[in-house]
């Protein structure tokens, strides 16, 4: 199965950069940070005074604003003018940023610049609503999104004009994946400019001819088609029951046999009450009450008896075989004949793979 190299690997330098900026979500419905969150009322009170209005801070008391961390990701090449999405997040006590808008946050890079500024209405892709005891919510109501809310003030530096070279790192390292990917590149190129350094990187030295039309060459280059070597490897997720296998997963000849076992014991109590007019003739002895809480009468009795059962059911399911270097077809076939669910199918690959019968790495999400 050829895959394109633009879906294996990533060009060096050319990646995305993380920003962040403080900011107010203003306009909410009394859903906003406590008057004992001092911080997002410092902020208005400050963002008032830069505006020319002085206020008190002891006079501030809303409940409709809400502090919130921002952030998003600069991808590369991109240009000012151009806009992101941004990630609102509550870093107060609010209940809710439903409804609020985002005012004017710079958002910062690694290196201390403003590269954005993020402003817009807050879309949380749900709701939350109730009152007293009761309530309704969807998704999370206190992080939101304001799509395309962030414009691009300042470009990353990116040199990607007359290279000599450029690197390719691979998303996962192998070095059969390497070595393919070197080996398209070459037969493309017709000449040895493609060598792996390791098991994750590939350097490309561009002959001069195409140095002058860069672009182009990349664009072929990352649409080749490479036939990855992925490693064997069987991935469970306990919590969800889900069992996914890769296709390289070998196993040597073994024989599987699954059943459960089921052990129930009910214990059943009768009473036996006497009829509901018995009663104590004058002159009789009176009622008496022994162990067990069964009343004595002339007239009637109350019995009560425990009456236990236990039941034993073994599920019957053959035992199959699985003749080496089955394939995960032939291992799904065989065990979807025994009846196996995706739990089971956990334990038995692990036993077989404790056995010494399971080529393949398991990992447990």
């Amino acid at each position: 199965m050829a895959i394109r190299l633009k879906d294996l690997a990533e060009i060096e330098g050319m990646r995305d950069n993380q920003l962040i900026g403080y900011g107010i979500v203003a306009g909410l419905n009394g859903t906003g940070d406590k008057d004992q969150t001092e911080f997002p009322v410092r902020s208005i009170v400050n963002m008032l005074t830069r505006m020319g209005v002085k206020v008190n801070r002891k006079d501030v008391k809303v409940k409709n604003i809400a502090a919130v961390m921002v952030t998003a990701s600069l991808p590369p090449f991109a240009k000012p003018g151009n806009h992101i999405d941004v990630v609102v997040s509550s870093i107060g006590d609010a209940k809710s940023i439903q409804g609020g808008t985002l005012l004017q946050t710079p958002l910062w890079a690694a290196d201390g610049k403003v590269y954005a500024v993020a402003q817009g209405p807050v879309s949380i892709g749900g709701f939350s609503s109730g009152k007293g005891g009761g309530k309704s919510q969807k998704n999370f109501p206190t992080v939101g999104r304001v799509p395309e809310g962030a414009i691009v003030e300042r470009p990353v530096p990116i040199s990607f004009q007359n290279r000599s070279f450029v690197v390719f790192n691979l998303y996962t390292p192998d070095f059969t994946t390497a070595t393919h990917v070197a080996s398209a590149i070459n037969t493309y190129i017709g000449q040895d400019a493609a060598h792996p350094l390791d098991a994750g990187t590939i350097r490309v030295s561009i002959p001069k001819p195409l140095q002058t039309s860069l672009v182009k060459f990349m664009s072929k280059l990352e649409n080749l088609e490479v036939t990855p070597g992925n490693a064997a490897r069987v991935v469970f997720n306990e919590r969800t029951g889900t069992v996914v296998i890769g296709k390289e997963v070998r196993i040597s000849t073994v024989a599987v046999a699954h059943g459960n076992l089921t052990v129930t014991i009910r214990e059943e109590t009768k009473v036996s009450q006497p009829a509901p007019f018995s009663s104590r003739v004058k002159g009789q002895a009176p009622p008496t009450r022994v162990p067990g809480g069964i009343t004595m009468a002339p007239g009637g009795q109350t019995v009560v008896t425990k009456k236990p059962e236990i039941s034993v059911k073994e599920e019957k399911k053959k035992l199959v075989l699985l003749k080496s270097g089955a394939t995960i077809g032939e291992l799904v076939d065989s065990l979807n004949r025994i009846g196996v669910s995706p739990r089971d199918l956990m334990s038995i690959l692990q036993a077989i793979r404790a056995a010494g019968a399971l080529h393949a790495k398991l990992e447990i999400m």
